[in-house]
């Protein structure tokens, strides 16, 4: 499953909610999407009825969705879409669990630890490296310092800044 967006709050009385997009395709909410609706141990299917901007984040309503105490409780839940439903990465494009486990080494073969995933950041995405007992190193996930993406291979190239992996 891939996460899409949290719902925040209602908006209104009628069953809409604000939701936070948490993907790079905002176009994929669309009247018909089936989504996975998580908060805690609970799960829900949710239809999309309508969708529309509001601000920075998206408005939506949702089949079966028609109050305010409906709406109200779907707040501060995660919204997912099914691996099979997601948007094809168009060149150059990650998703973040598609890099998870690829070895990262240097341009001499030097291993330097394993994708652990992508992290989105005001500054960009930052490649987290699991470096072994080091824990977390994260890079700069742009072109210069991420050589290659080898995605048969499971591999990845990196060119970090110097000292980035001794800290």
């Amino acid at each position: 499953m891939l996460l899409v967006g949290i719902v925040r709050r209602p908006h209104g009385r009628e069953g809409e909610v604000s939701v936070e997009a948490l993907t790079s395709f905002p176009e994929r909410f669309r009247p018909g999407l089936r989504l996975l609706w998580q908060k805690d141990a609970q799960e829900r299917l949710l239809s999309v009825s309508t969708v529309r901007p509001h601000g920075g984040r998206l408005l939506l309503a949702f089949e079966g969705v028609t109050d305010l105490e409906a709406a109200r409780a779907l707040s501060g839940g995660e919204l997912l879409v099914a691996d099979e439903d997601r948007v094809p990465p168009p060149e150059g494009f990650y998703y973040s669990q598609d890099l998870e486990g690829f070895l990262c080494e240097d341009a001499t073969g030097r291993r330097l630890g394993s994708a652990a995933g992508l992290e989105q950041t005001q500054a960009g995405p930052l490649l987290s490296v699991d470096a072994g007992g080091k824990g977390p190193v994260l890079v700069p996930f742009v072109e210069g310092i991420v050589v290659r993406v080898d995605r048969q291979g499971r591999r990845i190239v990196l060119d970090p800044p110097e000292g980035l992996f001794d800290l």
